[in-house]
């Protein structure tokens, strides 16, 4: 049997027929999700939304507490992927193992929410990339330049740009890239962990009792809630979960390559971050306010400054930048794979045209270049003003949240046939399920309220706006008179059809008769 056709078989199972060229291996779709994470950009990235909510405390134990959450999502999130490892991944999961009744809108909801995620998710890396590229002019420039706005957004365009064009091409190359960023990602977390103590005056190195102890509020919450408020930064920095599952079709021996990479990626950047976190701790000084405001524009960077100087900066941020980069790169590769496959399924507008797949790369560009215009768009938050800007960070989580929950709690409270893959939790698959689903609605609860306690109208938080707005309008698209998709959408389509050869069938190691069998059984239970 040629290679691949195992995987085949195991799609055709599922429905759909192999449109995406296999060529990611399991190592590689690893490498997707570990550099999506780009655990130490991302936590650049977001280490204004920590420090102010906690400071040190926030930074060790904060980390810590949802790295013991993040493991149950993962773990309930492996065990669907090894199932039933399609593109479609959480709205496929969230209609096939719901109650008939509510699988339709469920599934629909899903999908949007995934795609909502996934193009915050986008939009949030590729700002993080113009934020830590101007901070780099700025450490040049001995701190006499400070990007505007809309210099910022500039940048951020030439980047989806960028990303798009790339991404447009073929994807075994970007799969052969996966090897190199996983080699870059962890060097730079250790020489983080290692060279940030060796190099830090002893004027900003802190005790342990300041490291693993001092806690510092800013925005007049009470300690509690402030410290909850600063999950939003490993939350979104170790996030992406689905990003293996969405390359399923592109990755051999997926139904074990899948769980793998999703685990071990979760896994690692958990205990890496921690030591980063903890590393920056004891050598970041104590004058929290001085790093937040300081003219570079971005704490981590004015951290480095006071350990590394400015060439030592330089030269730790220029792989920052180009790790940022590259998690862009991923992002945009995942999210485009998820919005071909809803689209697949009739799910998105335009569907007809987001669904195609170029013949000469393999690659859905139309959805490639669909999601950096509408991460361009997210953008313009920015011009609302820095705190809005932040809920694109949050807007990712909360799409991603909301739509890991359903399907995890569809399996066990939908009527289903659920078979599990190779992955499997076997008793501990109800409670590992149950603490994940209650942990993320807890936390998009969270997740909705503002900086601080009376907000105005820069210091609000938009992401209920945005994520709200979404939600809504995907419903009465569902629910429209005579053309929403309450009319038309019944979930995932077979792409199974008389036009596929009997011999073409044979010689992936299936069956026309198979096929047949599956389509009919889908149509009964729609």
């Amino acid at each position: 049997m040629r290679r691949g056709s195992g995987d085949e078989v195991l799609l055709r199972s599922l429905g759909y027929k192999q449109e995406l060229r296999r060529t990611f291996t399991p190592l590689e779709l690893f490498g997707v999700g570990f550099s999506i994470i780009g655990l130490f950009p991302s936590m650049a990235s977001v280490l204004v939304y920590a420090l102010p909510n906690g400071g040190s405390v926030a930074l060790v134990w904060g980390w810590l507490v949802c790295a013991v959450f993040l493991m149950f999502i993962a773990l309930a999130l492996a065990e669907l992927g090894s199932a039933a490892p399609t593109s479609g991944g959480l709205y496929y999961w969230t209609h096939r193992f719901s109650s008939p009744r509510y699988k339709n809108v469920l599934s629909w909801i899903v999908g949007y929410s995934n795609t909502v995620g996934n193009l915050a998710g986008v939009a949030s890396v590729d700002w993080g990339f113009a934020v830590q590229l101007m901070a780099a002019v700025s450490i040049g420039s001995d701190l006499k330049f400070v990007p505007t706005t809309g210099q910022t957004y500039g940048v951020f365009a030439a980047v989806l740009l960028a990303h798009a064009i790339i991404c447009s091409a073929a994807a075994k190359y970007i799969a052969r890239l996966q090897n190199v960023f996983i080699v870059l990602n962890v060097c730079l977390c250790l020489a983080i962990i290692i060279g940030l103590p060796a190099a830090t005056p002893d004027e900003f190195k802190n005790s342990a009792k300041y490291a693993f102890g001092d806690f510092q509020n800013f925005y007049g919450w009470n300690n509690g809630f402030a410290f909850i408020l600063s999950f939003l930064a490993p939350l979104w920095t170790v996030g992406g979960f689905d990003a293996s599952v969405h390359i399923s079709e592109e990755a051999t021996n997926a139904s074990v390559a899948v769980p793998w990479a999703l685990l071990s990626a979760i896994f690692i950047s958990s205990v890496l971050g921690w030591g980063i976190n903890v590393a920056i701790a004891f050598n970041m000084g104590t004058g929290l306010e001085d790093i937040l405001a300081s003219p570079i524009g971005q704490p981590m960077a004015a951290i480095l400054f006071n350990s590394f100087g400015k060439r030592g900066t330089l030269a730790v941020w220029s792989v920052v930048v180009v790790v940022q980069f590259m998690m862009g790169m991923g992002i945009v590769t995942v999210c485009s794979r998820q919005i071909f496959a809803f689209a697949r399924d009739g799910g998105m507008p335009f569907s007809r045209y987001l669904r195609r797949v170029s013949p000469r790369t393999g690659v859905p560009t139309h959805a490639v270049w669909f999601c950096a215009f509408i991460s361009l768009l997210l953008g313009l938050l920015a011009f609302a003003g820095a705190v809005a800007i932040g809920a694109i960070f949050s807007l990712a989580v909360a799409g991603q949240y909301t739509a890991y929950s359903i399907p995890i709690s569809a399996r066990f409270l939908g009527q289903n046939d659920f078979k599990p893959g190779v992955f499997t939790l076997g008793w501990a698959s109800k409670p590992v399920a149950a603490i994940a689903v209650a942990w993320m609605v807890f936390i998009l609860v969270v997740f909705f309220f503002p900086s601080t306690t009376h907000p105005t109208a820069a210091d609000m938080n938009y992401t209920i706006v945005v994520f709200g707005g979404t939600i809504v309008l995907a419903l009465v698209y569902f629910y429209f008179p005579k053309y929403g998709g309450k009319h038309w959408f019944h979930g995932p389509v077979s792409t199974i059809g008389e036009a596929d050869s009997v011999e073409t069938l044979e010689r992936s190691g299936t069956s026309l008769e198979a096929d047949r069998d599956y389509m009919e059984n889908t149509k009964r239970s729609q």
